[in-house]
């Protein structure tokens, strides 16, 4: 049985024929579409379509203008881009240990890892889960840094109501084939400040300033847009687009059926005492399931591998949660991190699992991975 799996119909097809008879497959009015879909739906004033999540983050770094001798604080357990997008332009990545019930940024952790040299705070929404923006805005404004967003897993997400990736200066998602709506590859910057979405836009376009159409196109057939920045080619194309558009369309159904079958997953494990279940302990932080991950409570990594390895013996398919970042070969070579530092993201490493959550996962599916995951857990 598969972990994960995108969702796809004659929706994408249509949109997919009508990008390539049209014959504008680069970044242009499907790309148009989809950043104004976005931008409404997570009541942001600027969204803008990138080639993948690690692509928005490396753009949210350089925006803020984060450079050399400035440190971004960055969660112990995430996926490694979330601390690369500071190491990308010369800063530093300074870890902070998570909380074991939520695996997001422990706000008293964060305020600990802070030195006149930070800059700005990394605030990853794991597997879909909100952090704990209030406690987390609150010491970002008494220290006078930047928060940006890593919402890679949180299309949809909201925390108190508000969808996420409009509470810090910079959002940046991801649409990759894992995540609940996908574009093959892909990613989103989103933000509230017209200055940093100018700055985005320039940056993902090589550097290109001056009068543009929204296509990227200069707006005179004889004017040639100047470039008085270094920039990357970091642009959807309009091909990847029109699949978003798609999906963008599908997005609250396919919530709609994640959360449901969290549901279910909650009623099935409610009383395995082998694990703990990934609910939210802050009423105000919504998951959205992006993944479905559990801990196993004795046995550390070994307990872990061994269910793993026995759902693997009967084609589940599972896998760990994420990183411990800090424990990974360049972090730790490079700032001689001891992989005990950061205890609460090691254990997390060693002992999540993420079950099977996917579009059209039957009720008989569901029921199979509960029941293989009771028995492995008693064997």
């Amino acid at each position: 049985m598969k972990l994960t799996g995108p969702k796809f119909d004659q929706n994408e097809i249509l949109l997919l024929k009508q990008c390539l008879d049209s014959g504008w497959v680069t970044q242009g009015p499907m790309t148009v579409e989809f950043e104004r879909l976005f931008k409404e739906r997570h009541q942001v004033s600027h969204a803008l379509a990138t080639t993948s999540c690690t692509a928005a983050l490396h753009l949210a770094a350089m925006a803020l203008g984060i450079g050399p001798g400035d440190e971004v604080v960055v969660p112990a357990f995430t996926w490694i881009t979330s601390a690369h997008c500071a190491e990308y332009v010369g800063a530093k990545a300074v870890f902070a240990d998570v909380e074991s019930e939520t695996f997001n940024l422990d706000p008293k952790a964060m305020e600990s890892a802070l030195t006149p040299n930070t800059k700005a705070v990394v605030v990853v929404h794991l597997f879909g889960l909100a952090a704990r923006m209030l406690e987390i805005i609150d010491i970002a404004e008494r220290h006078n840094i930047s928060i940006i967003e890593d919402a890679a897993c949180a299309v949809g997400s909201t925390y108190d109501e508000k969808p996420v990736g409009g509470f810090g200066e910079i959002g940046c998602f991801s649409f990759h084939p894992r995540k609940v709506i996908t574009t093959g590859e892909g990613g989103m910057v989103t933000t509230t400040r017209t200055d940093l979405a100018q700055k985005v836009s320039i940056l993902r376009n090589h550097g290109a300033t001056g009068n543009l159409r929204p296509s990227g196109q200069p707006a005179k057939p004889y004017h040639m847009a100047p470039f008085d920045m270094l920039g990357y080619n970091l642009r959807l194309s309009d091909i990847q687009a029109a699949v978003g558009v798609a999906q963008m369309q599908k997005l609250d159904s396919l919530l709609e059926e994640r959360r449901r079958l969290a549901e279910r997953y909650h009623e099935l494990l409610r009383n395995v005492e082998e694990i703990a279940i990934p609910r939210p302990v802050d009423t105000r932080c919504g998951h959205t399931y992006q993944s479905y991950v559990i801990r196993i409570l004795k046995g550390g990594m070994a307990g872990r591998n061994e269910v793993m390895d026995s759902l693997y013996s009967l084609n589940i398919q599972t896998r760990p949660g994420t990183h411990a970042v800090h424990r990974l070969g360049y972090y730790v070579q490079k700032y001689k991190i001891r992989p005990d530092q950061f205890p609460i993201a090691a254990e997390c490493e060693d002992t999540t699992i993420t079950l099977p959550l996917f579009p059209g996962m039957t009720d008989e599916e569901q029921l199979f991975v509960v029941e293989s995951l009771k028995r492995a857990l008693t064997s």
